[in-house]
């Protein structure tokens, strides 16, 4: 599959709420780390995420990915996302934040999915109240800590 068929097949599937075809495009022992809910692996936990997951407290998901890069093991896009909470403080605001899509491949499959988002706009379109985006960072912080490629930056 090319770059921008991958693409856009994935986030078909993430707007039109079809977890299997989602779970498709990565390997058998594909990785999705989610920027707000951390990693699922493996086609059944990466099905789940979407249709369990992502559609728990949202709905109506658009999903843009723009300016791709590959060189046939990496990809990267900047990317738009938006959906409707239904959570209550939210009050059916469309939330909205961007990224970028950072992708290893195998076999024309995704192996590995990370994300850098700014996700800051998101917590202000939900009404979260400052304490509750400040716990939100703090857990984003303790993860990026936590990786190896931050060991010399603690250092």
């Amino acid at each position: 599959m090319d770059t921008s068929a991958l693409l856009r097949a994935f986030c078909d599937a993430v707007e039109q709420h079809d977890g299997k075809a989602f779970a498709k495009l990565f390997t058998e022992d594909g990785v999705y780390h989610d920027v707000f809910y951390g990693a699922f692996k493996g086609h059944a936990k990466i099905a789940e995420m979407i249709d369990d997951v992502f559609y728990r407290t949202a709905t109506d998901f658009r999903w843009d990915m723009h300016s791709p890069l590959t060189d046939g093991k990496t990809l990267y896009a900047h990317y738009t996302f938006s959906y409707r909470s239904t959570l209550p403080e939210a009050k059916g605001a469309r939330v909205m934040f961007e990224g970028v899509a950072m992708m290893k491949l195998r076999d024309g499959k995704i192996l590995e999915y990370h994300e850098v988002a700014n996700t800051a706009p998101a917590f202000v379109d939900m009404n979260f109240a400052p304490e509750r985006i400040a716990k939100i960072f703090a857990k984003q912080g303790a993860a990026l800590k936590s990786r190896p490629e931050m060991r010399r930056h603690l250092a």
